[in-house]
């Protein structure tokens, strides 16, 4: 748990990292974090890698679909934000990778991420070692909880959604206290500058 509480404050201390300057309304990681890249498998069983999302703006989170709470809660506020984006939502994929690949086969994941917007969102998981090499690489932090007497399980994790631009480079990070105005507003003008 201390491992995940220190991950935590890695990601809290990026998201101080914004300059007094700095246009931006949401944490700004532009050369804070490395580029997308990952080779996982999506909610339709086919292997895919950050290329396929080139020319793409991506949202990234990482969840799961048991998650009781955060999970439906954010990809809620991330449905606000297609809405508010529009037709500027045309070029954008929420990527919503599992932290709990167990229970989370693409058959689950195509359900859970189809009951938002299939049209925007695809489900990705991939080994238990490619999970924890990707958390690693964005600094999420997550953890299996104890096993409750029914065998299920809650899977403690942070919650932030990471705002990649359409050549894959990490440009902001948003958290649960960023309202779907204000991550619209900056999405937006990563895609304007998509180009």
């Amino acid at each position: 748990m201390a491992g995940a509480i220190a991950m935590a404050a890695g990601v809290a201390a990026l998201a101080a990292c914004s300059h007094p300057a700095d246009p931006w309304q949401l944490a700004n990681v532009t050369g804070h974090l490395p580029d997308l890249d990952f080779s996982l498998t999506d909610d339709s069983g086919r292997p895919v890698t950050a290329a396929n999302f080139s020319g793409q703006t991506a949202l990234v989170y990482f969840g799961y679909t048991h998650c009781p709470d955060v999970c439906p809660e954010t990809l809620a506020r991330l449905m606000q934000v297609i809405a508010k984006l529009g037709p500027d939502a045309r070029n954008l994929r929420i990527l919503f990778i599992s932290v709990d690949p167990d229970r989370d086969t693409p058959a689950v994941l195509h359900t859970y991420v189809g009951a938002f917007d299939p049209q925007h969102i695809l489900g990705l998981t991939g080994s238990d070692s490619q999970i924890e090499s990707l958390a690693k690489r964005y600094r999420v932090a997550y953890q299996m909880e104890k096993r409750n007497p029914d065998g299920s399980y809650d899977v403690t994790h942070s919650s932030a959604i990471y705002v990649f631009d359409a050549q894959g480079h990490a440009r902001l990070l948003a958290t649960d206290n960023d309202a779907p105005d204000v991550i619209a507003h900056d999405v937006r003008r990563v895609i304007d500058n998509a180009g």
